[in-house]
Formats: C-alpha cells, structure tokens, sequence
C-alpha cells in the first residue's frame, strides 16, 4: 500500500513538472505583462489612445469626410458654413472673454489672498473649506447659484420689498445675460478654491516658508515678500493647473447652460447644438466647431504664456528695487473680503437649494417658504434611485479603477527609485487642457465602430479620461513623500516586496487613498458630456438630469436633482474622513496619515 502510494505521488509530481515546464513561458509573458514596468504604459493607454483617436475621429468629418451621411470626400465646406453663421463671433468673444475674465480673477484672488493672509487663523479656516467647495459639482453649485442671484432669487426675496420696494420681481437679465457676467461669477466661484489648493500644494513642495521667513527678516512688509519672494518659485508649479483651469473656462458646458448667455450661447454650447441636431449634416459643421474650440484653448494658453514671459522680463527690476512695502492693507481687505463672499455664494447656493427641494408653496417676496412637503421627493422617487444608482456605479468603478493604476504607477517608481518628469505630468494634464467637445465626439465615433457605443464599459472608460488625472495629481504628494525606511525595516527582517506593500505602505496610506477615491467620484459625478456623448442618452445620471432640467422652470423638481448630486460627493468625503480614524481607533500614531 504504501509504495502505490509513494509511486503515484511520484506520477504526479512528475506531471506537476511537466505542466509547469509548458506554461512556463505563459506565466512569464503574463508575469511582463501585468508587471509594474508595464503599468506606466497601460495608464497612458488608457486615457491618451481614447483622446488622439477621438480627436482624429474628429478631425475627419471637419475636412468633410463622414460617410455615414455620404460624404466621402475631403473638403472645406464645413469651415466655410461655420465662419458664415451668424452667431459664431459673439460666441468666440463671450467665450473667451469670460474663460480669460474668471481664470484671471480666480488666480489674482487666490494669490493675493494667500499673500496676505498666510499663516493666521483666517488662512486656516479658508483651508478647511476648500475640500466641501471642491466636492461639489458644476451644475449642482450653478443650479443654486442660479437660484441665489436671480431677480426672484434668495438675495432680492431678503431686501424686498421693505428695501426696494418690488412686490414683483423686477425686469433684469442677471442670470443668462449677454455679458456672461454671472457665467464669470460660477467660474470664480469653483475655480478660485482650486487654484488655492494648487498653491497650497506647491507651497509644501518649495522652500516657500524659509524665503518668506528670510525677506521679512530683511524688512519686507508680508504681502511684498510673499510677492518677491515666494512667487516667482512657486508659479512654476501651479502653471499647468492655470492652464487646465483656463481651458476649462474658455469651454465649459454645463455651467454655461445653466448661467451663460442664450442668444448666441458660447462657442461650447454652440458646437453641442449642432452635435444634437437631428440634421446630420450639421456633424461636419459640428466637428469644425469642436476643432476651432480647440484652436482657441490653444491660441489663449499662448497668450497667457507669452504673458508670463512678458511680465516675467518686465518685473525683474521692481522684484529687486528693494521696496518693502505693497499696498499691504488694501491687498488684506480686498482678498479676505472677496473670498468671503465667494463662500457666502457657496454655501448660500447650497442652502437655498435644500430650500427648494422641500417647498411646496414659495411666493414672491416671502424669504422663506410658507408651506413645506416632501412630495417633491416621493413624486420622483423612482428617477432619483433609477440616476443615483448610475452615478454611484460609474463614478466608484472609475474611480477604484484611476485608483488602482495611479498607485501601481507610483509602487513603480518607488521600486525603481525614479520619478517621472514634467513630460509626464503634461500628459497627465492633456486629457484636462483639451476641450472635451473637440474629442469626445471621435470617442462616440470609436465605440461605435467598437460595437461599445452606450454600454457600461464604454462610460466608464469615457469617466476614466478624466477621473485619472485627478487622482493621480491628488495621490502623487503623499505616495511619494511617505517615508520608505518602514519598507528597508520589512525588507530586512526577511519579508516580500508585496507583503510590505499590502501591510505596510496601503494602511499608512489609507487617508490619502481614500481622499484620491473622494476626489475621483467627485469628479465623475461632475462629468456631464461624456455621459451624454459616450452614453448615448441610454444613462441617466444625476448631473445630466439635473443640466437638462434646468432650462424646464420647475425649481422645485431641479433643486432635488442638484441637492442630491451634491450630497453624494460630500458624504464620500465624510466616510473618508471617519473611516481611518475607525479602522485605525487602536493606533493613534495612524490616524494622522
């Protein structure tokens, strides 16, 4: 009995060997495939190949190749009917006037600001609110704003009519007007804590504290040593952010639907129009829209960087005229003043919003309403499950997914002890500098050659392209400035790469991974014309709801789309704040990672 058994666990060790030498170069090819050499790259792919294949897929039908509806020969026409509308010129101007008007604003508020006021208690409070403001999508904030500022808004219901005097309300174009002036004031109001935070990342990057340090010991006021000193270092790294920040003011669409002018819209809404048109030879026109779309993010980014080299030449002598004071108190004023009031829009949008959604009768003047109900909720119940279902199930795959490969991306670079460069990081800003209406028109042209076109994969890639980078430039910091001698230590008592990563880098890293998660669903929550381009009206999420019911009147039903697309974010932004002080409630040195 026992040499049978000794002989047939002989045959299968023998077999054991045999298969294991024949799917040894399987495993090997496997093993360089999915190694972390090849992440870096497999990240590129995911989001750059989409974008060049959807710009080209773009760029055909403008020179008038799209056979779909016959045409299968290159020409200009389309350029031709798109210079003779007559509406493109007002659109050009309004968009780049106000994409120009807000990203200038937000920046000169969010330096000044940050000139005057670092280091005290009121920069601290600033900062603590930058992460509700930044979780809150476009059209949500927008949409209560909206309602805010409106001649039957929140602010005229509070002075009227013991103030003005309007028992109606009056006769004003303020949201929708031709300016653009309340499309500028929605801008400035997201962009402005985002550029902050661009800055306070920077700071913690540079030598800021030590050259502001140095320049008040040599007798400069604060706001001049800041602005001598600590700028000219730091701009360098918060330039792609103002770029990203400048394309996506001169082409936003969501917010311009909702506050921007109507007669003629800008360049972004325009071209989306034309997307829509059930005339299918509105396409070509279309495509040469989204081409020029691009050609003035292009123009205006070369614009402003010729700016910069200009100013940069022209204040060398003033940054080194050794004058010490800078319009000190005026700069604390203005830049405290204006940024609380950009809050008190904020928070003032987000309040009459819930407002809104709980009103059953609500009249002109009255400041508050005067019958409350929840039948704005029960009555669309089903929608609202049916599109937060949606927006749930994209934005936490794409956002596990950006996740994923950022973290596989940075364990690279650990492991070989190299970083990648600004080459990199322009890549990873591509996808966020290009407007989305100049590729995502080629993307819904690709997954329909794919046979992908409105399925699940495809509008989860579609969130991906823009999930990633954020991510990315949100995990970066702290994957790459946590301290490896904790790994050296595992290493050396003996244990594997992979389990020092799994047991020891993921959980002191778990806050920041779970604010990358955060930020990502917040991301993807905001994504609306990837959802109604890649989607094919077959996805119903939150924001796409919400845009495309803010043009019906009906404040009541709006305001519940927007207060529920705005809770979802905030309440990942609380899970990830509760959940490592949960996990780690016995290890107080973890809780502050």
């Amino acid at each position: 009995m026992a040499d049978a058994i000794r002989t047939i666990n002989c045959i299968i060790r023998k077999r054991i060997r045999y298969y294991q030498a024949m799917t040894k170069p399987f495993n090997s090819a496997l093993g360089v495939l999915f190694s972390l050499r090849t992440v870096p790259v497999l990240t590129l792919m995911v989001f750059l190949l989409p974008v060049l294949a959807g710009f080209l897929s773009t760029v055909l039908p403008a020179f008038g190749y799209l056979p779909v509806i016959g045409q299968v020969s290159f020409n200009i026409t389309a350029w031709i009917q798109l210079f003779d509308h007559p509406a493109l010129h007002s659109a050009l101007l309004t968009s780049v006037s106000s994409g120009i008007i807000a990203t200038l604003l937000s920046l000169i508020l969010s330096l000044s600001f940050v000139a005057a006021w670092q280091g005290t208690n009121s920069f601290e409070k600033a900062r603590q609110l930058l992460a509700p403001i930044l979780a809150i999508p476009h059209s949500a904030l927008a949409i209560g704003l909206a309602f805010f500022i409106a001649p039957s808004g929140w602010i005229a219901r509070a002075f009227s009519p013991w103030a003005t005097g309007w028992d109606r309300p009056p006769d004003v174009a303020i949201i929708h007007d031709e300016w653009g002036l309340s499309l500028i004031l929605g801008l400035m109001i997201k962009e402005t804590p985002y550029l902050l935070l661009m800055i306070l990342a920077a700071l913690d990057q540079s030598q800021a504290k030590q050259r502001l340090k140095l320049a008040k010991t040599l007798g400069y006021h604060p706001v001049s040593a800041w602005v001598k000193g600590v700028l000219p270092i730091i701009y360098k790294q918060i330039r792609l952010p103002i770029y990203a920040v400048l394309a996506f003011s001169l082409s936003v669409v969501d917010i311009a639907l909702i506050l921007g002018p109507t007669t003629p819209p800008t360049l972004s809404i325009l071209v989306l129009r034309w997307f829509n048109d059930p005339d299918l030879s509105y396409r070509t026109i279309a495509a040469a829209g989204a081409l020029l779309q691009l050609l003035v993010v292009v123009s205006t980014i070369f614009l402003w960087w010729t700016a910069e080299k200009t100013i940069s030449r022209l204040s060398r002598r003033w940054l080194t005229n050794g004058k010490r004071p800078l319009a000190e108190r005026s700069v604390r004023i203005l830049s405290k003043v204006s940024l609380n009031s950009i809050f008190i829009l904020f928070f003032g949008s987000l309040l009459v919003i819930v407002l809104w959604s709980f009103t059953r009768r609500w009249r002109y003047p009255d400041f508050v309403p005067s019958v409350w109900s929840t039948q704005n909720w029960n009555r669309n119940i089903h929608d609202l499950l049916c599109s937060s279902s949606s927006t749930l199930i994209i934005g936490l795959i794409s956002s596990f997914i950006a996740v994923v490969l950022v973290v596989a991306c940075l364990e690279n670079e650990k492991r070989r002890g190299k970083s990648a460069g600004s080459g990199a990081l322009w890549l990873v800003y591509l996808p966020l500098m290009i407007p989305q209406v100049s590729f995502l028109f080629g993307v819904q042209v690709l997954t329909i050659k794919t046979a992908i076109n409105a399925s699940w994969l495809a509008i989860i890639w579609s969130h991906l392209l823009f999930v990633l980078p954020y991510v990315f430039l949100s995990l970066t910091d702290p994957y790459r400035q946590h301290d490896d001698r904790y790994i050296k230590v595992a290493l050396s008592m003996g244990i594997s790469p992979a389990r020092a990563f799994w047991r020891i880098r993921l959980p002191m890293l778990l806050r920041p991974l779970l604010f990358a998660l955060t930020i990502g669903f917040a991301v993807s929550v905001a994504q609306y014309l990837p959802t109604l381009f890649v989607g094919g009206g077959r996805f119903s999420t939150l924001t796409t709801e919400a845009v495309n019911l803010s043009a019906s009147g009906n404040r009541r039903i709006i305001a519940v789309y927007a207060l529920l697309q705005a809770l979802l974010p905030l309440l990942c932004f609380a899970v990830a704040l509760a959940l490592p002080n949960i996990v780690f409630r016995n290890r107080r040195a973890l809780k502050g990672h």
